[in-house]
C-alpha cells in the first residue's frame, strides 16, 4: 500500500526528535530514581511514562482483551508475537504489571535505554553464555513480584505471520516454576513496518490469553509447550487479521 509522503517527514521532523527527547529525559529520571529505589520499581513507572507518550505522539489506538484472566498479585511470563519496535510500548502501557524484559546483551549498550534496561532488573543474556545465572535473575524477580516479557519469535515479523517460538525461554519458565501467559498483537507493524523508518497511525488490537501453568512439565517438555503456546498465539492473530481486513 502506497502511504502518504507526509508520513515519512512527520516521523523524521517531528516524531523522531520527540521520542529522543522522551528517552533521554525519562531515562535519566528512571537512573536517578535507582538511587533510592533499587527494586526498578519507579524506573518502570518511568518506562510506562515513556510508552504513553510515544503511542500518543504517534496516535496509536489499543484494544486489549482477556486482562481479567490474569491475578495482579502474581508474577508471570508474557509470551506475546513481534511485529514492530512499537510492541514494547504497546505492552509496557498495557500490561498492569511490574514488567522486566529479557533480552540480548548488546542492548544494553545503547545510552540511555540501554543504561536503564541494565540497571532496572532487566534481564539481558549473552548468548554465547546463558545458564544458571539468568535462572537465578527470573526466580530473584519473581520474589520480588514482577513478570517478564519475551518475544520468542527472536525476530520481527514483516508480514504478520507468526514464525518458530522458539524453546529456550519456556525451559527457563519451567524450571522457575512461572506461569506462562500467551499474549497476541495486530496491527503494530502497520504503525512502523519492520526495516522502513516511517510510523503512522494506527490501532492495534491485544489479546492476554489465559495463563497456561508450568508446574509439573518436566524440562524435557519445553519444546512441546513452546509449539503449543505458538499455535495459541497464531490462532489469534490470525482472527484479528481476519476481523480487521
Amino acid at each position: 500500500m502506497q502511504l502518504p509522503p507526509w508520513h515519512w517527514w512527520r516521523t523524521v521532523g517531528f516524531l523522531i526528535p520527540a521520542i529522543s527527547v522522551y528517552t533521554i529525559g525519562l531515562g535519566t529520571l528512571s537512573l536517578l530514581s535507582l538511587l533510592v529505589d533499587r527494586t526498578g520499581h519507579a524506573a518502570h513507572r518511568c518506562a510506562r511514562g515513556w510508552s504513553w507518550l510515544i503511542l500518543r505522539t504517534t496516535g496509536v489506538d489499543v484494544d486489549v482483551t482477556g486482562l481479567d484472566e490474569l491475578d495482579p498479585g502474581r508474577s508471570y511470563l508474557f509470551l506475546a508475537n513481534h511485529q514492530s519496535i512499537y510492541d514494547i510500548p504497546v505492552l509496557f502501557w498495557h500490561l498492569p504489571f511490574q514488567l522486566r524484559i529479557i533480552a540480548k546483551a548488546s542492548l544494553g549498550r545503547f545510552p540511555f535505554l540501554g543504561w536503564h534496561l541494565q540497571r532496572s532488573g532487566h534481564v539481558l543474556v549473552d548468548r554465547t553464555q546463558p545458564g544458571t545465572t539468568t535462572i537465578a535473575q527470573i526466580k530473584d524477580l519473581m520474589r520480588q513480584g514482577v513478570s517478564l516479557l519475551v518475544f520468542p519469535e527472536g525476530t520481527r515479523s514483516a508480514d504478520g505471520r507468526i514464525a518458530r517460538f522458539k524453546g529456550g525461554i519456556v525451559m527457563l519458565a519451567i524450571e522457575a516454576g512461572l506461569p506462562i501467559v500467551p499474549v497476541a498483537v495486530e496491527g503494530t507493524r502497520h504503525v512502523m513496518h519492520k526495516g522502513r523508518l516511517m510510523t503512522c497511525p494506527g490501532r492495534v488490537r491485544v489479546r492476554v490469553l489465559p495463563p497456561v501453568p508450568t508446574d509439573g512439565v518436566p524440562v524435557t517438555g519445553a519444546r512441546a509447550l513452546a509449539r503449543d503456546i505458538e499455535r495459541i498465539v497464531r490462532s489469534h492473530v490470525e482472527e484479528l487479521q481476519a476481523v480487521a481486513s
